[in-house]
């Protein structure tokens, strides 16, 4: 049943979780464990839950001997190469205490496009989940050659979150809420919810930023959680560290209504690629 509202998220049957490069790469790698045990809660709890992580560049790059991420693109596939590999190992090291079994799936945006290989990836990762297992999803960032460039994971976690019908989708960011401007400028005020429809015309929300580890930015989260929002799923953005209590359905974050009237059901239906009407006009591309 499609979360309505935050405390429906910890009763949702299938919830989709987003983590940036930021929030587990370098100083932070620490942070991963801290998330799977909320994840691992929400597993215990009945919730299906699939993760779409960033990270795989920034994780590859200290073993590249790179101290900032790479322009060229050759060498952003082989830090991407190197990093999956440490990444997923990661993930299931801090897995294991919880027995729970992590499974790799690896996506460009022509896989999502195309009937066959995006009804594959639906079939496997619904495989996946009837097994109990819990899939990690990232760009297959080592071939994706334009998506490598597109930046962030936030509209990857929204299709994902369509093509498994999920009920909820969690994006989780580096402050607890969006803001009406940048957070650190005078007047910025915290966005408790935003009801399906609303014209947010006029906030400023920040464009896509790089920074030495990754890509991404407050404007990525407000259009991806448009997008799956506008296919009836219910979206939160919140602070990484604020993950257990997202997936507890506690009151905190942003929280994007879900459309009441979605024209497609997201598990059968295509898949948008838009953002609905009436949506930012300074968001990124």
């Amino acid at each position: 049943m499609t979360a309505r509202t935050r405390p429906e998220i910890a009763t949702a049957r299938r919830v989709v979780v987003k983590v940036g490069s930021s929030s587990i790469s370098g100083e932070n790698s620490a942070k991963i464990a801290p998330i799977v045990e909320a994840l691992a809660a929400a597993h215990a709890r009945g919730t299906e839950v699939v993760l779409v992580s960033s990270g795989a560049i920034a994780t590859g790059m200290p073993y590249l001997l790179l101290g900032e991420r790479p322009s060229d693109l050759a060498t952003q596939q082989a830090a991407a190469a190197v990093g999956q590999n440490v990444l997923i190992y990661r993930y299931q090291e801090a897995l294991r205490p919880f027995r729970i079994v992590a499974g790799q799936v690896l996506l460009t945006a022509g896989d999502l496009e195309n009937a066959t290989p995006r009804s594959n990836a639906r079939r496997a990762m619904e495989r996946l989940l009837g097994l109990r297992i819990l899939p990690i999803v990232n760009e297959n960032d080592t071939v994706a050659t334009h998506e490598i460039r597109f930046g962030d994971n936030d509209r990857l976690a929204a299709l994902v979150a369509q093509l498994i019908g999920a009920d909820a989708l969690v994006l989780l960011s580096d402050i607890e809420c969006l803001y009406t401007r940048p957070p650190d400028e005078p007047g910025a005020r915290p966005i408790h919810r935003v009801e399906y429809g609303d014209d947010l015309h006029g906030f400023e929300f920040g464009s896509v930023v790089v920074n030495s580890v990754g890509t991404g930015g407050a404007a990525t989260k407000v259009s991806a959680a448009r997008v799956a929002a506008a296919s009836g799923v219910g979206v939160l953005v919140t602070s990484a560290d604020l993950v257990d209590s997202a997936l507890r359905g506690e009151d905190i974050g942003t929280w994007f209504d879900p459309n009441p009237e979605p024209t497609s059901t997201p598990a059968t239906g295509p898949l948008r690629r838009v953002v609905p009407a009436r949506a930012l006009d300074t968001l990124a591309e």
